[in-house]
Protein backbone atom coordinates (compact mmCIF):
# COMPACT_ATOMS: atom_id res chain seq x y z
CA UNK A 1 0.00 0.00 0.00
CA UNK A 2 2.77 2.57 0.68
CA UNK A 3 3.25 4.88 -2.29
CA UNK A 4 -0.06 4.22 -4.04
CA UNK A 5 -1.02 7.88 -3.55
CA UNK A 6 2.46 9.29 -3.09
CA UNK A 7 2.44 13.11 -3.37
CA UNK A 8 -1.25 13.13 -4.28
CA UNK A 9 -3.29 15.93 -2.75
CA UNK A 10 -6.55 14.51 -1.43
CA UNK A 11 -9.50 16.49 -0.08
CA UNK A 12 -11.82 14.61 2.28
CA UNK A 13 -15.10 16.23 3.30
CA UNK A 14 -16.96 15.66 6.58
CA UNK A 15 -13.62 14.33 7.74
CA UNK A 16 -14.50 13.93 11.41
CA UNK A 17 -17.36 11.46 11.01
CA UNK A 18 -18.91 8.74 8.85
CA UNK A 19 -16.05 7.42 6.65
CA UNK A 20 -13.77 10.40 7.24
CA UNK A 21 -11.41 9.10 9.96
CA UNK A 22 -10.77 5.71 8.32
CA UNK A 23 -10.21 7.34 4.94
CA UNK A 24 -7.69 9.79 6.33
CA UNK A 25 -5.79 6.98 8.06
CA UNK A 26 -5.65 4.69 5.03
CA UNK A 27 -4.90 7.40 2.48
CA UNK A 28 -2.15 8.86 4.67
CA UNK A 29 -0.56 5.41 4.92
CA UNK A 30 -0.60 5.33 1.10
CA UNK A 31 1.45 8.54 0.95
CA UNK A 32 -1.29 11.06 0.24
CA UNK A 33 -1.23 14.64 1.43
CA UNK A 34 -4.70 14.65 2.99
CA UNK A 35 -6.67 17.84 3.49
CA UNK A 36 -9.40 17.13 6.05
CA UNK A 37 -12.41 19.42 5.98
CA UNK A 38 -14.92 19.40 8.82
CA UNK A 39 -17.00 22.49 8.07
CA UNK A 40 -20.64 22.89 7.06
CA UNK A 41 -21.00 22.52 3.30
CA UNK A 42 -24.68 23.45 3.24
CA UNK A 43 -23.92 27.15 3.58
CA UNK A 44 -23.98 29.35 0.44
CA UNK A 45 -20.69 29.19 -1.50
CA UNK A 46 -19.08 26.95 1.14
CA UNK A 47 -18.10 24.29 -1.40
CA UNK A 48 -16.70 26.77 -3.89
CA UNK A 49 -14.66 28.48 -1.17
CA UNK A 50 -13.32 25.16 0.08
CA UNK A 51 -12.05 24.19 -3.36
CA UNK A 52 -10.54 27.62 -3.91
CA UNK A 53 -8.75 27.49 -0.56
CA UNK A 54 -7.46 23.95 -1.09
CA UNK A 55 -5.35 24.62 -4.16
CA UNK A 56 -4.47 21.68 -6.41
CA UNK A 57 -6.65 18.63 -5.73
CA UNK A 58 -5.76 15.30 -7.29
CA UNK A 59 -8.49 13.33 -5.51
CA UNK A 60 -11.80 14.54 -4.11
CA UNK A 61 -13.39 12.18 -1.59
CA UNK A 62 -17.01 13.26 -1.20
CA UNK A 63 -17.92 11.91 2.22
CA UNK A 64 -21.40 13.36 2.71
CA UNK A 65 -23.67 11.92 5.37
CA UNK A 66 -27.04 12.93 6.69
CA UNK A 67 -29.20 11.74 9.57
CA UNK A 68 -30.76 8.47 8.56
CA UNK A 69 -34.50 9.17 8.67
CA UNK A 70 -35.30 5.55 9.44
CA UNK A 71 -38.63 4.57 10.90
CA UNK A 72 -40.52 7.60 9.60
CA UNK A 73 -43.41 6.63 7.30
CA UNK A 74 -43.43 8.71 4.14
CA UNK A 75 -46.84 10.18 4.99
CA UNK A 76 -45.27 11.59 8.16
CA UNK A 77 -42.01 12.76 6.60
CA UNK A 78 -41.69 16.51 7.08
CA UNK A 79 -40.59 18.92 4.38
CA UNK A 80 -37.59 19.86 6.50
CA UNK A 81 -36.47 16.24 6.77
CA UNK A 82 -36.89 15.73 3.04
CA UNK A 83 -34.93 18.86 2.13
CA UNK A 84 -32.23 18.12 4.70
CA UNK A 85 -31.29 14.87 2.98
CA UNK A 86 -30.74 16.67 -0.32
CA UNK A 87 -29.13 19.74 1.24
CA UNK A 88 -26.49 17.59 2.94
CA UNK A 89 -25.86 14.81 0.42
CA UNK A 90 -26.84 15.99 -3.07
CA UNK A 91 -26.41 19.74 -3.50
CA UNK A 92 -22.89 19.83 -1.97
CA UNK A 93 -21.83 16.94 -4.20
CA UNK A 94 -22.66 18.94 -7.30
CA UNK A 95 -21.13 22.14 -5.94
CA UNK A 96 -17.89 20.37 -5.02
CA UNK A 97 -17.60 18.63 -8.38
CA UNK A 98 -18.46 21.73 -10.36
CA UNK A 99 -15.78 23.68 -8.50
CA UNK A 100 -13.00 21.09 -8.71
CA UNK A 101 -13.51 19.89 -12.29
CA UNK A 102 -11.92 22.85 -14.12
CA UNK A 103 -8.51 22.23 -12.55
CA UNK A 104 -8.76 18.48 -13.17
CA UNK A 105 -9.75 19.08 -16.79
CA UNK A 106 -6.79 21.43 -17.22
CA UNK A 107 -4.42 18.74 -15.91
CA UNK A 108 -6.27 15.98 -17.80
CA UNK A 109 -6.25 13.86 -14.67
CA UNK A 110 -8.29 13.49 -11.50
CA UNK A 111 -10.33 11.19 -9.29
CA UNK A 112 -13.63 11.78 -7.53
CA UNK A 113 -14.72 9.09 -5.07
CA UNK A 114 -18.18 9.33 -3.52
CA UNK A 115 -19.20 7.45 -0.41
CA UNK A 116 -22.82 6.61 -1.21
CA UNK A 117 -25.30 4.02 -0.01
CA UNK A 118 -26.68 0.71 -1.19
CA UNK A 119 -30.09 2.03 -0.13
CA UNK A 120 -30.09 3.64 -3.57
CA UNK A 121 -30.07 0.17 -5.14
CA UNK A 122 -32.59 -1.69 -3.00
CA UNK A 123 -35.93 -0.56 -1.61
CA UNK A 124 -36.16 -0.03 2.15
CA UNK A 125 -39.28 0.89 4.09
CA UNK A 126 -39.60 4.27 5.85
CA UNK A 127 -36.39 5.59 4.29
CA UNK A 128 -37.80 7.67 1.43
CA UNK A 129 -35.82 10.89 1.87
CA UNK A 130 -32.52 9.20 2.57
CA UNK A 131 -32.89 6.65 -0.25
CA UNK A 132 -34.00 9.29 -2.75
CA UNK A 133 -31.00 11.49 -1.96
CA UNK A 134 -28.64 8.55 -2.21
CA UNK A 135 -30.22 7.54 -5.53
CA UNK A 136 -29.71 11.09 -6.79
CA UNK A 137 -26.02 10.70 -5.98
CA UNK A 138 -25.90 7.54 -8.07
CA UNK A 139 -27.55 9.20 -11.07
CA UNK A 140 -25.24 12.18 -10.76
CA UNK A 141 -22.11 10.02 -10.66
CA UNK A 142 -23.23 7.94 -13.62
CA UNK A 143 -23.86 11.04 -15.73
CA UNK A 144 -20.80 12.97 -14.63
CA UNK A 145 -18.59 9.91 -14.95
CA UNK A 146 -19.22 9.47 -18.67
CA UNK A 147 -19.07 13.24 -19.25
CA UNK A 148 -15.58 13.73 -17.85
CA UNK A 149 -14.04 10.37 -18.80
CA UNK A 150 -12.61 11.82 -22.05
CA UNK A 151 -10.60 14.21 -19.85
CA UNK A 152 -9.04 11.23 -18.03
CA UNK A 153 -11.07 11.94 -14.89
CA UNK A 154 -12.66 8.99 -13.12
CA UNK A 155 -15.79 9.51 -11.00
CA UNK A 156 -17.16 6.53 -9.06
CA UNK A 157 -19.35 5.80 -6.05
CA UNK A 158 -19.23 3.18 -3.31
CA UNK A 159 -22.80 2.02 -2.69
CA UNK A 160 -22.30 0.74 0.83
CA UNK A 161 -24.33 -0.71 3.65
CA UNK A 162 -23.56 -2.67 6.79
CA UNK A 163 -20.26 -0.89 7.41
CA UNK A 164 -19.14 -0.33 11.01
CA UNK A 165 -19.90 3.24 11.97
CA UNK A 166 -20.74 4.81 15.34
CA UNK A 167 -23.47 6.94 13.75
CA UNK A 168 -25.43 4.29 11.86
CA UNK A 169 -24.39 1.25 13.92
CA UNK A 170 -23.44 2.38 17.43
CA UNK A 171 -21.81 -0.21 19.72
CA UNK A 172 -24.95 -0.57 21.83
CA UNK A 173 -26.89 -1.65 18.73
CA UNK A 174 -24.19 -4.00 17.44
CA UNK A 175 -24.09 -5.85 20.75
CA UNK A 176 -27.79 -6.75 20.70
CA UNK A 177 -28.63 -10.36 19.91
CA UNK A 178 -31.54 -9.20 17.76
CA UNK A 179 -29.17 -7.13 15.62
CA UNK A 180 -26.75 -10.03 15.25
CA UNK A 181 -29.60 -12.30 14.17
CA UNK A 182 -30.83 -9.70 11.69
CA UNK A 183 -27.32 -9.32 10.34
CA UNK A 184 -27.06 -13.02 9.65
CA UNK A 185 -30.44 -12.99 7.89
CA UNK A 186 -29.87 -9.88 5.79
CA UNK A 187 -26.18 -10.04 4.86
CA UNK A 188 -24.83 -13.15 3.13
CA UNK A 189 -21.43 -12.61 4.77
CA UNK A 190 -23.16 -12.41 8.13
CA UNK A 191 -21.16 -9.50 9.50
CA UNK A 192 -20.47 -5.79 9.24
CA UNK A 193 -17.56 -4.58 7.14
CA UNK A 194 -14.90 -2.65 8.98
CA UNK A 195 -14.43 1.00 8.13
CA UNK A 196 -10.89 0.16 7.09
CA UNK A 197 -12.12 -2.37 4.52
CA UNK A 198 -14.34 0.34 3.05
CA UNK A 199 -11.53 2.91 3.03
CA UNK A 200 -9.23 0.44 1.28
CA UNK A 201 -11.83 0.11 -1.49
CA UNK A 202 -11.94 3.92 -1.73
CA UNK A 203 -8.14 3.89 -1.96
CA UNK A 204 -8.37 1.59 -4.96
CA UNK A 205 -10.83 3.95 -6.66
CA UNK A 206 -8.56 6.91 -5.88
CA UNK A 207 -5.44 5.20 -7.23
CA UNK A 208 -4.11 4.75 -10.74
CA UNK A 209 -5.26 1.12 -10.57
CA UNK A 210 -8.87 2.15 -11.21
CA UNK A 211 -8.37 4.20 -14.36
CA UNK A 212 -10.82 2.05 -16.37
CA UNK A 213 -13.72 2.50 -13.91
CA UNK A 214 -16.14 5.17 -15.17
CA UNK A 215 -19.36 6.36 -13.55
CA UNK A 216 -19.85 3.22 -11.49
CA UNK A 217 -22.00 2.76 -8.36
CA UNK A 218 -20.37 -0.33 -6.91
CA UNK A 219 -22.14 -2.26 -4.13
CA UNK A 220 -20.14 -2.76 -0.96
CA UNK A 221 -22.57 -4.52 1.31
CA UNK A 222 -21.52 -8.12 1.89
CA UNK A 223 -24.01 -9.31 -0.72
CA UNK A 224 -27.02 -7.41 0.66
CA UNK A 225 -27.35 -5.44 -2.58
CA UNK A 226 -26.21 -6.61 -5.99
CA UNK A 227 -26.08 -5.08 -9.44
Amino acid sequence: MPGRLENKRVLVTQADDYMGPATIEVFSEAGANVMAHTGDLTQPNACEQLIADSGAIDVLVANLASPNFSGIPTAELTADAWHCAFDVMVHPLHSLCRAVLPQMIDRKRGKIVVYGSASALKGMRTLAAYSAARAAQVGYVQSLGVEVAPHNIQVNLIAQNYVENPIYYPPAVREKESFQNSLRRQVPLGRLATAREDALFALFLASDESDFFVGQAIPFSGGWAQR
